[in-house]
């Protein structure tokens, strides 16, 4: 008995996945970069501070009152930056997978087209909507027509075969979807402990100024205590931002993989229903 084909018909997107790796490698030292430079050439303009000293003058506003936070304020906006740059760069592949109309109508319009036996449609369809969801079901209904011209295998086999395919031009797509994910995710743990690091950095400082001899710096003091929740404050912002980025992600990717899922069985049981006479 001939054992059924599992060879996928998508091509591997090794392209793709480069690119978005060499777009996280340059994307993580800019951001630096640039959080370093706005930290020094714009918080740190003299004009931010009354009577202009950056070092020990007091802030004029807002923008001197954030430079006070310290050497760590750069970092967690290095991190902010990212959350930004990876959330922009994430909705630019995840809306192109989803194709140039909506899912929900695309996978309709395959069942439809499904349902009256039209599978030509159906691959028409693929080819106007484009995308992950169309390329991975119009390599499942490329190997339907190949398994209605295969002499060689029986209906299971045949059923089987689709299924396969299905699952691993899927398995090709997905991690495209999911790439640069893990650092969104993994910005929500930094950020907050690098913004508890500053509130630490800054807290030791309050507590040496209260500790000097004689009457405490009052500048000193309110200064130390300024940077402490100026940390707090970026480090609650970033991890924040970051988890709800992450979980917009990944609910786009799942309604991506059920409209998948739902039109890849719609297939499946249609060649099964069909063919189970022959």
């Amino acid at each position: 008995m001939a054992n059924a084909p599992t060879k996928p018909t998508t091509p591997v997107k090794k392209e793709s996945s480069s690119a978005s790796s060499i777009f996280a490698s340059l994307t993580i030292p800019i951001c630096l970069v640039v959080a370093i430079c706005i930290f020094v050439f714009i918080l740190g303009d003299p004009s931010n501070f009354k009577g202009g000293d950056v070092a020990n003058g007091y802030p004029a506003n807002i923008y001197g009152t954030v430079h006070k936070g310290g050497v760590i304020v750069p970092l967690i906006m290095s991190f902010l930056l990212m959350v930004i740059v990876f959330s922009i760069e994430r909705f630019v592949v995840i809306g192109k997978a989803s194709g140039t109309g909506s899912v929900d109508s695309f996978v309709r319009k395959i069942q439809a087209a499904l349902n009256a036996g039209n599978i030509a449609a159906a691959a028409a369809e693929c080819d106007k909507q484009k995308g992950s969801v169309a390329n991975v079901i119009k390599s499942a209904l490329k190997k339907y027509g190949e398994m209605e011209a295969e002499p060689n295998l029986d209906v299971d086999q045949k059923t089987l075969a689709i299924q396969k395919d299905i699952e691993e031009a899927t398995a090709l797509e997905m991690p495209m979807l999911e790439q640069n994910l893990t650092i969104i995710a993994t910005l929500v743990s930094i950020g907050t402990l690098t913004g508890l690091l500053g509130t630490v950095v800054g807290m030791i400082g309050a507590f040496s100024a209260l500790a000097t001899s004689g009457v405490p710096n009052q500048v000193e003091l309110s200064a130390h205590i300024s940077e402490a929740l100026i940390n707090t404050a970026f480090g609650i912002s970033t991890s924040a931002i970051s988890i709800i980025m992450y979980n917009v992600f990944t609910s786009k990717i799942d309604k991506l993989t059920y409209a998948i899922d739902e039109t890849g069985f719609s297939i499946v049981q249609t060649f099964a229903s069909s063919h189970k006479n022959k």
